[in-house]
């Protein structure tokens, strides 16, 4: 009895290789062909329809947002992330190139347009006279489109950031994992 416990226990382990090694060189394949994938060169198409989603309704409450970065590219992060370190001025971000959502096209910042063609930063300016921040109206807006905000974040607040994970890391699409055209 015992040699056939051994036996059945010999061949359930021989199986669970046999399985791993199948999924190891699937998952292998798949890292592969995800390596291959090209980085984005613009926005996604989605980040792009919120944003202008964004600008049209926020628009109609009287406030102009500018929207002053998008997609940007590996090297234009890093020359960001060299700002208070390398370069003269104060940090300004803390991911390196390949480390942002803009870097994937799933992010973007804005500041706010005055009435005299001033562009700001301000969160308590109120242009549409509502008694209200323009700047948070912006990010109720941003945030009932399905952004998230630098604002929320713990830690480091990046307050004209937004963006759009479709439930992706950053590790995720260094590897190639892209979101759906049709989330």
């Amino acid at each position: 009895m015992s040699k056939t416990r051994n036996f059945t226990a010999i061949f359930i382990i021989f199986l669970v290789l046999i399985g791993l090694g199948i999924w190891i060189d699937h998952e292998k394949d798949r890292r592969e062909e995800l390596q291959n994938v090209p980085i984005p060169t613009d926005l996604h198409p989605i980040v792009q329809e919120k944003q202008d989603e964004l600008i049209e309704q926020a628009a109609s409450l009287g406030i102009t947002v500018v929207i002053t970065e998008g997609f940007r590219s590996v090297e234009e992060q890093d020359a960001l992330y060299a700002i208070g370190r390398t370069t003269e001025g104060n940090i300004v971000t803390y991911a390196e190139g390949g480390e942002s959502y803009h870097n994937f096209g799933l992010a973007i910042d804005f500041a706010l347009r005055t009435n005299d063609g001033s562009i700001i930063w301000d969160m308590e300016y109120d242009g549409n006279d509502n008694n209200q921040s323009d700047w948070m109206e912006v990010v109720e807006i941003a945030k009932e489109l399905g952004f998230s905000w630098g604002g929320d974040w713990p830690g480091f607040k990046d307050y004209p950031h937004f963006e759009m994970r479709f439930g992706l890391s950053i590790h995720e699409l260094q590897r190639g994992e892209r979101p759906d055209l049709e989330e």
